[in-house]
Formats: C-alpha cells, structure tokens, sequence
C-alpha cells in the first residue's frame, strides 16, 4: 500500500484541472480512496511492479479490462481533484492580488503569510478569491 501511495502522489504531480465544484481533496484523502477501491486490483495484478516510471500505471492500462469500474472512476476523480487543487495554488495570486492589495497591507509575503492574511479576511475577499483559497487546499 505505501508503494501503491508513493506511485499516487507522483502520478497525481502530472494530472491536470478538473471541472468537480466541490472542495478538492488531498493527497491523504486521493490516497486513501485509491488505496480502498483499486488496492484489491494492484495487489492482485501489479503486486511485483516497480512504480518508478509510471510502470503501475501502466500495469493498471495492461489490465483495464479485470480492473474494478469503482477503482477506474476514483482514479478519475482524484486526478481531477488534485489537479484543481495544484491550479488554485498556482492561481492564488492571480485571483487574489485585487483582494491582498486592498485588505493585506503592510503584510511581509513568505512563509503563508498573504495566504493567512486572505483567509483571516474571509468575509470580506471576493467570492472568486475565497474560491481558490477552498479549492487550494488552504481553508
């Protein structure tokens, strides 16, 4: 399972944005969602692959046709979610630099201080900008 977790986290580095309205999860939560529905099938056809490139994932393509349909449509779902979730963080500033200018003054940026900064004025940022921060992760 650590293995099946660690080839997670890699493969999920690479997904792109999904459309899914609700917050996003995490890696945590990705892992152990993929770990209950498609552990069963990594342990039962791709138990001795090695995960470094992509070759589980792979594994995973090679058996598509035994793999569970729970297992395939989580797949999807957390590719989706983590990719939303990496394109809030690289979003953040974008979408919240109207809302940092105005309520953020004299705030030193590093070390998540802007971030805390607009989630401390959560009330009073933009729709769009409290948006991103749920879909970062950061709320």
């Amino acid at each position: 399972m650590v293995k099946f977790r660690t080839w997670l986290v890699a493969g999920l580095l690479v997904a792109a944005a999904g459309g899914a309205q609700a917050q996003t999860m995490s890696y945590q939560q990705a892992g152990a969602l993929l770990a209950k529905s498609c552990g069963p099938d990594i342990m039962k056809y791709c138990a001795d692959v090695n995960l470094g490139g992509g070759k589980l994932l792979g594994c995973l393509d090679a058996n598509a046709s035994k793999v569970a349909p729970k297992c395939k449509s989580d797949f999807a779902a957390a590719k989706a979610s983590i990719g939303k979730r990496i394109a809030a963080q690289q979003a953040i500033f974008k979408v919240c630099n109207a809302d940092a200018a105005r309520l953020c003054q004299g705030v030193v940026p590093g070390d998540g201080n802007l971030i805390n900064c607009l989630v401390d004025a959560s009330k009073a940022v933009s729709k769009a900008c409290n948006q991103t921060i749920t879909d970062a992760g950061w709320r």
